[in-house]
């Protein structure tokens, strides 16, 4: 296990913690972290990816050890995206690819639609789909009604809340393999470890993780809110599909895991998939509340951004929803052929 000293940066906006390797390198690459995770669940790729490029890890707002600041879920994904232009304009990069995983993809989206110039390629690693996470249907995210129905802040898992409580690390561990990684994939107990503290250091609050929620009328009875983590990808707040109208467009890498549970067309975390197979009562039926394709609403998008001109490849690796980490064999000369050699050199 190769440590890793962690730095520290003093940005116009926060002072972000992050890893970083390979400084000797001109290519440069800054990878940003999932949701109720941290720049550690990166770390057992840096030694290989650093041997290619410039790597940075930031801690993102809410995670991590970088400064405790608030979300407002208003802006989207922006307060991350504006956080991501801040370290990179403290480290003096001008052009760099950026790669992001589950939240972390829309936010790096986030970041193509406000800097597209600044970027070399971007690498989509199971991002959330880009019309949010929950609350619409067809593969055109079409909302449902009221907007952010059924999504944000209220939709955290009870238990799951109160394990970050209570520092639960049992809880955490049923997390990683429930919903992270296959259940018949195993890390070094190491790197387990060193994974279930970074989630521990999720930053809790109304305004932080997971955030406030609304009362609604109709199932499944809650609304997002305004502040925190998971109100940001509320299709009230966390629409990406302007990404089809950047220009110039970087080329588009989206990686996913074969078997991912939590971003799919059935995710074990969407109320609407939830309530179809009865693990959520009082579901109102598909005409009310279907499931939420969220690959097909992700291809939907980057195919309309390849008809206007962009370049993106589809790659299914064997894995969950932390797919990187379970193919590392497969996931690292993927990227470093796709950002040094060219989109075209991809194989699906």
């Amino acid at each position: 296990m190769q440590t890793y000293p962690q730095l520290f940066m003093e940005t116009k906006r926060i002072r972000t913690a992050y890893f970083r390797a390979g400084e000797e390198h001109p290519h440069k690459l800054m990878l940003l972290h999932g949701n109720l995770s941290s720049s550690v669940f990166f770390l057992p790729l840096l030694p290989a990816l650093s041997q290619w490029f410039d790597v940075v890890l930031p801690d993102l707002r809410c995670f991590g050890d970088s400064e405790e600041a608030p979300i407002d879920a208003t802006r989207g994904y922006r307060d991350w995206s504006d956080d991501v232009h801040a370290l990179a304009e403290a480290l003096g990069w001008e052009r760099f690819a950026l790669g992001g995983w589950s939240l972390g993809g829309d936010i790096a989206m986030q970041y193509a639609i406000d800097h597209s110039d600044r970027l070399e390629g971007l690498v989509l690693i199971a991002p959330g789909s880009p019309f949010g996470f929950g609350g619409t249907k067809g593969e055109e995210g079409r909302p449902l009604y009221p907007v952010g129905l059924g999504t944000g802040g209220g939709t955290m898992n009870p238990q799951l809340l109160m394990a970050l409580t209570r520092q639960g690390e049992g809880a955490i561990r049923h997390l990683l393999y429930s919903f992270y990684f296959t259940p018949t994939f195993q890390l070094e107990r190491e790197w387990e470890n060193l994974l279930i503290e970074g989630i521990e250091k999720t930053k809790l609050g109304s305004d932080k993780y997971p955030g406030d929620f609304h009362y609604a009328m109709q199932w499944p009875f809650i609304s997002a809110g305004k502040h925190g983590v998971l109100n940001t990808m509320s299709p009230a707040y966390g629409n990406l599909s302007a990404l089809t109208e950047i220009r110039p467009k970087p080329p588009i890498l989206w990686i996913r895991g074969r078997d991912d549970v939590v971003v799919s067309d059935h995710s074990m975390l969407d109320l609407g998939n939830l309530g179809s197979i009865g693990m959520v009562p009082g579901w109102p039926g598909e005409w009310a509340y279907p499931a939420q394709p969220m690959v097909a609403q992700t291809r939907h998008v980057l195919e309309r951004y390849q008809e206007k001109g962009g370049v993106f490849h589809e790659l299914v690796i064997p894995g969950g929803h932390a797919c990187h980490l379970e193919s590392p064999a497969f996931f690292v000369p993927t990227v470093c052929s796709f950002l040094l050699e060219g989109a075209e050199e991809v194989k699906a």
